[in-house]
């Protein structure tokens, strides 16, 4: 009889396997994550998913930004007349941020005793093994108005199944997935490496799957409820306080 893996026991967002946590290399600071500060200090703002923040929530709502890093989105909401409290635990990433409060501390233990028209948890954040996907969730509902909302950013969890090597690039900057391994049943690792121009990082991570069955679970175990979803894929999704 072959014996389950420890990979395949454990991936119920509690894991602390430090072979599993995000790795990264390259020029500069590496923030804890594994995100490699020069590279995201050098890519210009994210004004698209700014933009569809902003077009999900009022104007001019107040909003907590967790893992904010250099501020590709901060950067554009401010600009679009939201108040933002900026949170990120490297101070490397956080000194690029511009326009708005900035607070260091890991998410799982930001408690800064005040509440927030929106939430905001975008880079899959939610989804890296070796993180406590309950606690961070957590957060977010300790610092969520009653009226307002909890917006993060997921993998579509088709992605799990169709995603495979590749290389692409956006203007000047190269991207190449690479070192695909399927762990176990929607648990994925891979490697992400980026170039500009003779500068090159590299970002490994293991990954795992947050499907629309578990979400409502998962997200109630937090105090909060499904809303809706803001992307035809699934990829970002609101949610609210359970009153």
């Amino acid at each position: 009889m072959r014996t389950a893996s420890l990979m395949e026991k454990r991936y119920d967002g509690r894991s602390a396997m430090t072979d599993e946590s995000p790795k990264g290399a390259g020029p500069g600071a590496i923030a804890p994550d594994g995100s490699a500060t020069e590279f995201y200090a050098a890519l210009p703002p994210d004004d698209e998913s700014a933009a569809l923040v902003h077009g999900a929530i009022p104007a001019g709502a107040s909003i907590l930004e967790l893992g904010c890093g250099t501020g590709r989105m901060t950067q554009p909401l401010v600009g679009l007349g939201h108040p933002v409290v900026a949170v990120d635990e490297s101070a490397e990433m956080l000194a690029h941020v511009r326009g708005a409060e900035t607070v260091r501390a890991s998410i799982e233990e930001l408690d800064l005793g005040r509440s927030f028209d929106a939430v905001l948890l975008a880079s899959y954040v939610l989804e890296y093994v070796g993180v406590d996907r309950r606690r961070m969730l957590a957060s977010c509902r300790r610092h969520v108005a009653p009226d307002g909302c909890v917006i993060f950013q997921r993998q579509p969890p088709e992605w799990y199944d169709t995603v495979r090597p590749s290389t692409w690039a956006r203007g000047e900057v190269g991207y190449e997935l690479r070192d695909l391994e399927r762990r176990a049943e929607g648990v994925l690792s891979a490697t992400m490496r980026y170039r500009i121009g003779e500068r090159t990082w590299s970002h490994s991570f293991t990954t795992r799957r947050l499907d629309d069955e578990t979400l409502p679970a998962t997200l109630g175990e937090a105090g909060l409820r499904f809303d809706r979803l803001l992307t035809p894929d699934g990829g970002w999704v609101m949610a609210r306080p359970v009153l």
